[in-house]
Formats: C-alpha cells, structure tokens, sequence
C-alpha cells in the first residue's frame, strides 16, 4: 500500500489521520514533536530540514502521500510563531519532500489550511506579502506587531495562496496538492484557544451553522478522500469542510 508523511501526527486531526489511514493498510510517516517516528520542530529551518532528511530515509526517497496538518493558533507565544509553523513550516516541507512524491504511485499532498483564511483583512497584510516572497524574517516580525487572530488567518490564507500558485509546478511532476479548510475542530490546539484568556469568549462562539464544531475524524475522512483516486482530478482546489462557517460569511463569493 501507499507511504505517507504526516506532519503533526501527533495528536488532533494528523492523529485522526494517521489511524485512519493505517486502518486501510497504509504505511505512515508520523512527523511531529512528539509521539511520532520523525521528531523535529517545524519552527525553525533546521527542524524543518531535519523533517525532510529523516523522513527521505524512512520512505527510501519514495512517497506516495503528504499531509501537512502541524499547526498552532491564537493561543501560541507569538504571531511569529505562527507564521513560522503555519506557512513556512508547509511550504519547505512541501517543497523537499516534492522530488520523492514525483517518484510515487499517484501520489498527492494535502494541507491543511482554515476558514480564518477568508477573514477581512487577511488578504492584505504586508506579513502575507513577506511569506510570500520568503523573507521570515520580515513576516514575522509582522506578525508578532498584529493581533494574535490577524497573524493566524493571513498565515492561513498566504500557505493557500502558495498551494495554487504552485499548481503548474506540481502537476508537471504529477503530483496533486490541494487545501483542506476546517472550521473549529475539538483537537487541543482549538481548546487551548478556548481556554485563552484574552481570545477564549470570541472563540467559544466561532460556532458552525451546522451548531458544533467537527472532530477530528470528520475531517480526517475528508483528507483520505482527497487523497484518494478518488479525487483524482482535484488539484489547486480549497475544500470548506467548515460546517457551513465560509457559506455563512462570504454567501456570495465562492
């Protein structure tokens, strides 16, 4: 069966996943801080590049399957923080592991990015542009001068920009890569924002028309699917798996 690597494996929805997965036979490459195979900091460079070695050697330079679901939210230390982890902590792990996934067999990756991406005013951020055009340095000091949401929802919407800005890249190497955006989902990192106690009222109400958050599992088996043959001319694509959150915000735009 298929060899894939899940960052943040560890726990909340990479957790889901990687049981999810190795229940249909699946090998895979768990990727996270703790309570994985691969243990390395997606925060720093050199963690990130310790992900892609580590992770070359466990598939033997052939992966079938990515997914990129290590993230942190409001409640982190530091906007810079997040924007460390959620974008380039993504893209670089995207752009080393590539070469291996173009040797697999129809392989795909998947990132997992957030309905916050479509908030106002996240389109626009001068951190966005610095992601964009590579300079950390620049983009999180940005973000460690913006509120905490703000620095979340444009590190989400830059890492979605970046995925379909690389569709012509990724399909000459025949490789799929799609984003999955989730609403509120019951993992640790949603409840230590609950818990936050500057951000924790306005996140309790971050309630879904469908009137809950998802679990992990949901969002998990949208994941596998995207994965699958079955999705097999998904790519570039942005899938709202949200309980109806963008819907509800933007019901115009699509």
């Amino acid at each position: 069966m298929s060899v894939i690597a899940i960052t943040g494996a560890g726990s909340g929805i990479g957790a889901a996943l990687k049981h999810q997965l190795q229940a249909q036979g699946h090998s895979v490459i768990a990727i996270d801080r703790a309570n994985a195979e691969v243990l390395a900091d997606l925060s720093t460079p050199a963690g990130r590049a310790l992900a892609v070695e580590q992770t070359l050697e466990r598939c033997g330079g052939v992966l079938d399957g990515l997914v990129c679901c290590a993230g942190v939210g409001v409640g982190t230390s530091s906007g810079g923080l997040m924007v460390a982890v959620n974008y380039f902590g993504v893209t670089q792990v995207l752009d080393g592991l590539l070469p291996a996934l173009a040797k697999g067999q129809s392989p795909s990756a998947v990132v997992v990015g957030s309905v916050a991406s479509v908030q106002p005013g996240a389109d626009s951020s001068t951190m966005v542009q610095a992601m964009l055009a590579g300079d950390e340095q620049v983009a999180r000091a940005d973000a460690d001068a913006a509120a905490p949401h703000m620095a979340y929802a444009s590190s989400k919407f830059a890492v979605t920009l970046h995925v379909r800005r690389q569709v012509e890249t990724w399909a000459e190497q025949g490789v799929r890569l799609n984003v999955v955006a989730p609403g509120a989902v019951e993992t640790p990192l949603f409840q230590a924002s609950k818990d936050d106690p500057v951000y924790g009222e306005s996140t309790r109400k971050f309630v879904a028309p469908l009137g809950r958050g998802s679990q992990p599992d949901e969002l998990a088996a949208v994941i596998v699917f995207l994965l699958s043959e079955q999705a097999s001319f998904m790519h570039g694509s942005v899938v709202f798996a949200d309980g109806g959150m963008d819907a509800r915000m933007r019901p115009d735009r699509f």
